[in-house]
C-alpha cells in the first residue's frame, strides 16, 4: 500500500477506547488523510478536527451513532496546522457550546474562543485519562497525548504511519524536533496513534527509528557538503536520487531543515546570494 491509501479505512475503532474517523483530505503531505480521534467510553475527547472538509461532520455524526455516542465533550488540538483544526468552525456549527483548547503560543487568527493548554494538565473522559507532552520542530505549538490506561500516544505530526515527518520552513526546527523524540523514547509508550496512516503497535521502535533515520540523513548531508555540494537542490538531487521527483520540494525542505540545524551547532554555514540559492560549506 502506498502513503495515499485509498483503500484506508474512513472510520475505525482500534481499541475499546478509542475511535478513529479520518478527515477525508488525502494528499501527498497527508497520506490517506488526517485522522481525528475520540477518545473515552462515552461523550468522548476529540482529537483533532480534520481540514474542515464538508463531509467530515456527517461521517463523524455516523461514528458517533454507531458507538452509542452524542457529541463529543470537547475537542483539543494538537496544533495549528490548517489539516488538524480547520474543521473547528463546522463542529462549533454542528455542536453549540463545544469548547476546544489547544496550546496557545505564536498564534494569531484562531477560531475563537481557544482554550489554552499546557504540558501535564490532565484531561479527564469518561474511562481515560490524557496527559499533553510538549513536542515543539514540526510545529513551535506541537502537543502530543498520552494515554495513560493504554500507554498510548496521539502523536500529531511528530510521528506518522507510513511516511517521515516534514521539518516546515517557517515554524519548524529539526534540534527541536529531535529533542521531542528523544523525551518520547524517555515515556512508558507501547501503541501509538498518528495523526497520519495507521497505528503503531510498537511505540519504542518507532520512536527509535525516526531519531536514526535523521541522525542518517545528517551524516548524508554531511558527506555532500564535504564532496563540494554547496546548494539544496544539488544535494536533494544526489540524497534522494530514489524517490520520485514530484517529492523532490519536499526533500528539499528536510534538507533545509538539517542544514539550519548544522548552523545553529555551528558545524556549517550559508552564503546568501541575491539571485541564485544559497550555497552551504563545512566550518
Amino acid at each position: 500500500m502506498g502513503w495515499i491509501d485509498p483503500a484506508f479505512p474512513k472510520t475505525a475503532t482500534p481499541s475499546a477506547l478509542v475511535g478513529r474517523v479520518l478527515g477525508l483530505n488525502p494528499g501527498l503531505m497527508t497520506g490517506p488523510g488526517t485522522n481525528t480521534y475520540l477518545v473515552g467510553r462515552r461523550d468522548p475527547i476529540l482529537i483533532d478536527t480534520g481540514a474542515g472538509v464538508p463531509d467530515y461532520v456527517p461521517l463523524l455524526e455516523r461514528y458517533l451513532a454507531e458507538r452509542g455516542f452524542t457529541q463529543p465533550s470537547r475537542v483539543v488540538l494538537t496544533h495549528r496546522h490548517r489539516d488538524h483544526m480547520g474543521g473547528v468552525a463546522p463542529l462549533r456549527a454542528r455542536f453549540r457550546g463545544l469548547s476546544v483548547a489547544k496550546m496557545i503560543h505564536k498564534d494569531s487568527g484562531l477560531p475563537e474562543p481557544i482554550e489554552d493548554l499546557r504540558e501535564g494538565e490532565r484531561i479527564e473522559g469518561e474511562g481515560v485519562t490524557l496527559v499533553p507532552v510538549y513536542t515543539p520542530g514540526h510545529a513551535s505549538d506541537h502537543l502530543c497525548y498520552y494515554l495513560v490506561e493504554e500507554k498510548a500516544l496521539f502523536t500529531g505530526d511528530v510521528i506518522l504511519g507510513g511516511s517521515t515527518t516534514v521539518i516546515p520552513a517557517d515554524d519548524g526546527d529539526l534540534l527541536a524536533y529531535l529533542d521531542s523524540l528523544r523525551r518520547l523514547a524517555q515515556l512508558d509508550v507501547r501503541r501509538i496513534y498518528p495523526a497520519h496512516g495507521p497505528v503503531i503497535e510498537n511505540a519504542p521502535a518507532k520512536i527509535q527509528e525516526y531519531i536514526d533515520h535523521r541522525l542518517m540523513r545528517e551524516r548524508q548531508i554531511l558527506a555532500a557538503l564535504g564532496d563540494g555540494l554547496a546548494t539544496i537542490p544539488d544535494m536533494v538531487a544526489r540524497i534522494y536520487a530514489d524517490v520520485p521527483k514530484e517529492l523532490h520540494p519536499t526533500a528539499a525542505m528536510s534538507v533545509e531543515s538539517h542544514l539550519k540545524k548544522l548552523r545553529k551547532e555551528r558545524r556549517a554555514r550559508e552564503i546568501v546570494r541575491r539571485d541564485a540559492p544559497s550555497r552551504w560549506e563545512l566550518v
